[in-house]
């Protein structure tokens, strides 16, 4: 009678050691979000033929708390342009919005703060929130509290719109794209200390199981690649190929350089951050 064929190993096998956190946390199961309270999902109107051509009138009916987010929500109501009925949309709200104010959407709606247009129809300086990058996608780009986009330059022959991200960077959308005007509301949150650990607790509580955070230097050798030794060191290089095997993927995955910048780069940096600014 022929044996029976090894069984493969694999990262989960109970022979190889403990299954490293990073790891777990691709599986799901207890690290999912935390989503039963929330209130429903964040975008702008589909988009239509009202918007594409003139605009379409909304009214503010309450601002509201979305647990595990740190920007207001606005309900939005809308008259349904095609049937008899009504249309409730959910809004990440720009400093500013209150109940009752009429929000318009569309690309012949005014500069206001509120008011949602293709970001080809803005000038130049314009700051914007709840941006799409690409046209009817619903808004991606710049949706947290306090968050904003600029709008930098406009290429009519192109018909593309370069705008400056909440991080400094550059990018470039379609003008098609539709945005809201002003900032996101609940801005300078990250402002005020949190204090104390509960305080932490009950934020992340509401979000996902991601606190607290261990440092793999002050973990077991079983637990991670750079725990375990007399004294919290690495012990190895912390850059670590992108070929690499699961439970030992950590630190500067494939890491192109690592360190300060300095000399000509560190100059170079500067320069590009003081022309940002």
């Amino acid at each position: 009678m022929d044996p029976l064929p090894l069984r493969t190993r694999s990262c989960f096998d109970t022979n190889m050691g403990r299954v490293i956190l990073a790891v777990r946390k691709g599986k799901g199961s207890i690290f999912k979000s935390h989503t039963k309270h929330r209130k429903g999902a964040v975008s702008l109107r589909t988009l239509d033929y009202a918007e594409r051509t003139g605009y379409i009138k909304g009214v503010v009916k309450e601002i509201i708390h979305d647990p595990g987010r740190g920007a207001p929500l606005a309900v939005v109501q809308f008259r349904n342009p095609y049937s008899f009925k009504i249309q409730k949309q959910l809004f990440c709200a720009a400093e500013g919005m209150y109940t009752g104010q009429f929000i318009y959407c569309g690309k012949k709606a005014q500069l206001t703060v509120g008011n949602v247009l293709p970001c080809g129809e803005l000038p130049e300086g314009t700051v914007v929130c709840n941006l799409e990058h690409r046209p009817g996608n619903g808004g991606t780009i710049a949706r947290a509290s306090g968050d904003y986009c600029t709008i930098m330059t406009q290429d009519p022959d192109s018909k593309k719109t370069r705008i400056k991200l909440p991080s400094g960077a550059r990018k470039t959308v379609p003008s098609a794209c539709r945005c809201m005007v002003g900032i996101i509301a609940g801005g300078g949150r990250i402002d005020k200390p949190m204090l104390k650990a509960g305080t932490a607790f009950h934020k992340y509580k509401a979000k996902r199981n991601e606190w607290p955070k261990m440092r793999g230097v002050a973990l077991n050798p079983v637990e991670h690649p750079f725990g375990g030794g007399n004294h919290q060191h690495i012990g190895k290089p912390s850059t670590v190929a992108r070929t690499k095997a699961a439970g030992r993927k950590v630190g500067l995955i494939a890491a192109r350089r690592t360190g300060r910048l300095r000399g000509g780069k560190a100059t170079q940096a500067l320069a590009e951050k003081a022309k940002e600014k």
